[in-house]
């Protein structure tokens, strides 16, 4: 059983997953240095440009210009080391899905398990055409605004000049692709653990499924360990991308307050679409994590009446105890959670939104 296919193969795009497939070891080796390609050159769009306000950045406009897109850029460098990082904790969540007691077996259960993994390659699929369409008008408004000029898209602290046509051609190739780089970079990222937590509820719906056909002490010894599992796989999740959706947040609402502020400051022109549509990315990061997180504790709440709802009064002495065991456990949903402390869910993504919105408030009293 194969689970999120389109989001491994974004990240097979991205440098981060080998291809199962490329076992030899001349493929190993070409994939390896695909990966060392990839980071080199994200890390040197972010490089040039971090250089470039700390050496030539000397007015308020061209600090805009450059921080704009440097924090998203920030953000993939880090996801892609994460990534990088995580492969075997990857593996060890994934591998919880594929085997028992989580594999889905009856067609009822395949078809659960099919409806939430659809969903979820359905809205990669989404969320990467956003991103891309976001990516390719910014290179059109770029190439019609600023490559006549023999101006970059963004600026850039490079340690040569680029007056010939040729290394600059080549720099603003650069960017674009290391820009359209990045992009996929967080897609894959945020793709890879919305979609996990999609399983999780994804669980719920089969662990329930499960136990309204219950029918003797074995079958609920297994609803019990699915029980287990599903909170040690939620528990997995948060542990080891905890880091990621702290700095995922707390990166995006600088990025939003500050476009916000900017944006209201600028002309309608390609500088204001390209940050528009910058904000407008990096909204829809916040909430997916945000609804997601939010359907994870909504299921794990939902499974407590679910519990009531089967036919429980014709279960012998000890099944009914263990099915109390299962609800106790079930009382304190599941919190995914950003920094140990702000809990992932939509009244978050609201405060993001408030307080983003209050802080812009203060810049523009600020200027006033």
């Amino acid at each position: 059983m194969r689970i999120l296919e389109v989001t491994f193969k974004v990240l097979t795009i991205c440098g981060c997953w080998q291809p199962e497939s490329w076992t030899s070891v001349y493929k190993r080796i070409i994939y390896r240095i695909y990966t060392v390609l990839v980071i080199l050159l994200v890390n040197s769009f972010v490089l040039s440009q971090f250089m470039d306000i700390i050496l030539i950045v000397d007015n308020t406009d061209d600090f805009c210009d450059n921080f704009c897109v440097l924090l998203p850029m920030m953000i993939a460098c880090f996801k892609l080391f994460s990534l990088l990082g995580s492969h075997k904790n990857i593996t060890k969540l994934t591998d919880i899905l594929i085997n028992k007691p989580c594999k889905p077996v009856e067609p009822n259960e395949i078809k659960i398990n099919y409806k939430f993994d659809k969903s979820m390659q359905n809205n990669t699929l989404h969320y990467a055409a956003m991103c891309m369409v976001t990516c390719a008008i910014i290179v059109v408004t770029s190439f019609l605004t600023n490559f006549s000029e023999k101006k970059l898209t963004y600026r850039a602290w490079v340690p040569f000049e680029y007056s010939s046509m040729i290394s600059f051609c080549l720099l603003y190739v650069h960017q674009l692709v290391g820009l359209a780089t990045g992009a996929l970079i967080n897609v894959a990222c945020d793709s890879l653990i919305c979609g996990l937590l999609a399983h999780v509820c994804c669980q719920y719906e089969i662990l329930t499924y499960r136990l309204n056909r219950m029918l003797d002490s074995d079958s609920l010894r297994n609803c019990v360990q699915q029980h287990c599992k599903i909170f040690r796989l939620a528990f997995l999740v948060n542990t080891n991308f905890r880091m990621i959706i702290s700095v995922q947040f707390l990166m995006s609402m600088f990025v939003v307050c500050f476009n916000l502020y900017v944006i209201s400051l600028s002309k309608l022109d390609a500088r204001c679409i390209r940050l528009a549509l910058f904000m407008g990315c990096m909204l829809t990061q916040i909430f997916v994590y945000c609804w997601y997180g939010n359907q994870v504790r909504l299921k794990s709440r939902q499974f407590v009446d679910n519990i009531f709802e089967i036919k429980w009064l014709t279960l012998n002495k000890n099944l009914k105890k263990s099915l109390i065991i299962m609800m106790e456990r079930t009382v304190m949903p599941i919190e995914i959670t950003s920094a140990y402390t702000f809990s992932v869910n939509l009244d978050s993504f609201m405060t993001i939104l408030k307080t983003s919105y209050s802080t812009y408030n203060l810049l523009q009293q600020m200027k006033e």
